[in-house]
């Protein structure tokens, strides 16, 4: 595909974008483009570009006329805290300052070093957050556009129109606009609470691609006029975070044409897909490998597994990130993930659950996702989490911390249910009852902090936590 400068002199059509000040794109990005190039013959080596625009055509333009100086720009969250700033600018130093309350800040330094290929790292997403620990994937306009041309030819589309509601700085909502920019398609961006509120821009939603995380969709489902409105969409590509069994019966139920996918930020967002045909058909797996990627299954010791046997997932991609900010990857040429699960007989990837996430308890391997999936079930929770917790007897305790569906529910009744559907040392020892589970903008569980919560609450109520609604 063509480099970011063609895209930035042969704009797409006049109304491909639907958003607030939509008309500005053009016009901000190419003033940038220019004041960057002027930057550039006073310096060696192009200026290291931090970009937190909280407005998204603004943080668009701004993106496209640092990848066409072929500048590095680092994409951030302008809501990030003071702790996590102070971890940006510490790894990152930037030479400019995009965003951030709206002040341009410029702290140019003189360097000698020689300019960067055309091909070197020039896009940094950043990934990490919920773990406390912000870092960068260092991608390139041409890992991200082999990310779209899977993409296009696995849905077999010559251009896509995509309804964003994810943030721009992560690589969910960023890929949206690479997918539509790229092949002149349409983007309407618009704030997921708009959508909720069902202030939505009349559009022919049977030709778009919608991207939502599981509790976006859950939310989107306790409407009658938006379930209507979202089964209209082409596809309803569904990421960032797994998906419980209810959701996925219930989006099947209202014949919405759901696409759960696989992916990361190291792959520029999807590698395997499920197609909402099969979705419809009662498929609940992760769909296909997309054409520009390869996944294999292997045990430990780094053998390839066989179809249908649990291993560690391990990916080859043209869309693959070179490596963490400032660091490249020593092998390029494959990711072995955390991630735990199985090919199919038809190549289709089964996820399990995440190899860190394993609760070793009594000697017995458990996966959170099972017991998760299992309490559910039951429908008496609106929200749970399964954790392993330090434990003298077991090494680890598996732990529900769970937001009940009513206040008058009671662990016993949960737990009556669930020793028809898991075996005992399955079963959640302890019960943590919170208003709500700490998630990030993608819907993912911040674990790192509902250990702590675990951890405190256990100290200071070691007997009244599995106790207090058993009565």
């Amino acid at each position: 595909m063509e480099q970011p400068l063609i895209y930035l002199q042969n704009p797409p059509q006049h109304n491909w974008l639907i958003a607030d000040n939509s008309h500005q794109f053009q016009a901000i990005a190419e003033q940038l483009y220019l004041e960057l190039t002027e930057i550039l013959k006073q310096r060696h080596t192009p200026p290291k570009i931090i970009l937190a625009e909280r407005e998204p055509v603004k943080f668009l333009a701004s993106f496209l006329a640092a990848c066409a100086a072929n500048c590095p720009v680092f994409l951030c969250n302008p809501d990030w805290g003071t702790q996590e700033w102070q971890q940006v600018f510490e790894l990152v130093q930037p030479d400019i300052i995009w965003g951030v309350g709206s002040i341009l800040h410029s702290a140019l330094s003189t360097s000698h070093s020689a300019l960067p290929t055309q091909h070197s790292p020039q896009i940094m997403i950043p990934t990490g957050g919920s773990s406390g620990k912000i870092k960068f994937a260092m991608h390139t306009w041409e890992t991200l556009t082999a990310s779209v041309q899977g993409f296009t030819e696995y849905f077999q589309l010559p251009q896509v129109n995509s309804f964003c509601v994810l943030p721009l700085y992560h690589v969910s909502g960023l890929m949206q606009f690479m997918r539509s920019f790229t092949t002149s398609g349409k983007l309407v961006i618009l704030p997921f609470k708009f959508v909720e509120s069902g202030q939505i821009p009349s559009i022919q939603a049977s030709e778009f691609f919608i991207s939502l995380v599981p509790t976006q969709l859950q939310r989107l489902l306790q409407n009658a006029e938006l379930t209507q409105w979202l089964a209209q969409f082409q596809t309803v590509m569904l990421g960032g975070a797994p998906a419980w069994k209810e959701l996925l019966e219930k989006a099947r139920f209202h014949n919405i044409r759901l696409a759960p996918t696989y992916g990361m930020t190291e792959t520029a967002s999807q590698i395997s897909t499920l197609k909402p045909d099969d979705f419809l058909k009662g498929k609940t797996n992760s769909g296909q490998i997309l054409p520009h990627a390869q996944v294999t299954i292997r045990n430990q010791q780094g053998e390839v597994l066989n179809a249908n046997q649990i291993g560690n997932i391990t990916i080859q991609a043209q869309s693959l990130a070179l490596g963490y900010y400032p660091h490249t990857w020593e092998n390029q040429d494959y990711l072995q993930v955390d991630d735990l699960g199985f090919l199919d007989n038809l190549g289709h990837l089964n996820l399990i659950g995440r190899s860190s996430d394993k609760i070793i308890t009594g000697g017995e391997n458990v996966y959170p996702a099972e017991i998760e999936s299992a309490i559910r079930d039951t429908q008496m929770v609106a929200d749970v989490c399964v954790i392993g917790v330090s434990d003298k007897h077991w090494g680890q305790a598996v732990t529900a911390i769970y937001i009940p569906q009513d206040a008058n529910t009671s662990t016993l009744e949960i737990k009556t249910l669930l020793k028809h559907k898991l075996s005992k040392f399955k079963v959640p020892k302890h019960w943590i009852c919170l208003e709500y589970l700490p998630r990030n903008s993608q819907g993912k569980v911040n674990r790192q902090a509902l250990q702590q919560i675990a951890k405190e609450f256990l100290h200071n109520h070691p007997s009244f936590v599995t106790l207090r609604k058993e009565k």
